[in-house]
């Protein structure tokens, strides 16, 4: 069983809120997913809600008890793919939204953990009391530039290229998401967010805020308070899932 809480904040700077999140919990799977628009102001509002309603609409219909890490894994992608399909349809119908799409990062639980699955640069964190640990991989020009040794993590997190990323839902007809079998014992903690939580509260401040500071039901309105003290210049979105 898993616990599950999220909030969702516009920042200080953005005029609207293109993030979305859903959480679906029955006493058999505990599903949650966050994505972060793009593509203007209507386009990245509309592609992230319709992510994140679809992939939980088709996750819900093809998830079974019985499933294993490895078949979650692949019903997830496959309920991206069809997240994806849904976007460029709508794209295909309004000129406004020809460009619009989202990132995408999504848990679903299992008896022993979570199975994640991401495309773009939204993430997913492992938090214990043995520390944190990123579960994703982003897709973007600045993670390809941490990879060859070009730039550290830390320079990442302020280079100005840090926003272009190199995967979405709705720019590519065949959207790849990575998937990844995370194994967690009673007690510890997924956190999924999107990059307006990256880019303003570093991963020691996310792992004290969720282990040390506290009731887990307050920390988002912690980690949104440490957001806005850096200033918050993008939608800021936090879920977090806990193993009972």
């Amino acid at each position: 069983m898993m616990h599950a809480w999220g909030t969702t904040d516009i920042g200080l700077v953005r005029r609207e809120n293109q993030d979305a999140y859903l959480i679906h919990q029955n006493p058999s799977r505990t599903i949650c997913v966050v994505c972060d628009g793009m593509g203007g102001s209507a386009g990245g509002q509309l592609a992230s809600q319709i992510a994140t309603k679809t992939f939980m609409e088709e996750a819900e219909k093809i998830l079974t008890p019985e499933m294993e890490p490895e078949q979650l894994r692949s019903a997830s992608a496959y309920a991206v793919s069809l997240a994806n399909d849904a976007i460029r349809s709508a794209a295909e119908e309004h000129e406004a939204y020809r460009n619009m799409g989202t990132t995408l990062v999504a848990a679903v639980s299992y008896q022993g953990g979570v199975v994640v699955t991401n495309v773009g640069d939204s993430r997913a964190y492992h938090i214990s009391e043995n520390g944190i640990t990123r579960v994703t991989k982003d897709h973007s020009l600045v993670e390809r530039m941490v990879d060859r040794g070009d730039i550290t993590a830390e320079e990442a997190r302020r280079h100005p290229n840090r926003n272009l990323i190199t995967r979405a839902l709705g720019p590519d007809a065949d959207a790849q998401c990575d998937g990844y079998i995370c194994p967690m014992q009673a007690g510890e903690y997924l956190l999924l967010c999107t990059d307006g939580l990256v880019n303003t509260v570093t991963d020691q401040e996310m792992l004290f805020e969720v282990i040390h500071r506290g009731s887990p039901d307050s920390c988002l309105e912690r980690l949104l308070e440490i957001a806005k003290s850096q200033g918050a210049p993008d939608n800021v979105t936090v879920v977090l899932m806990q193993k009972l």
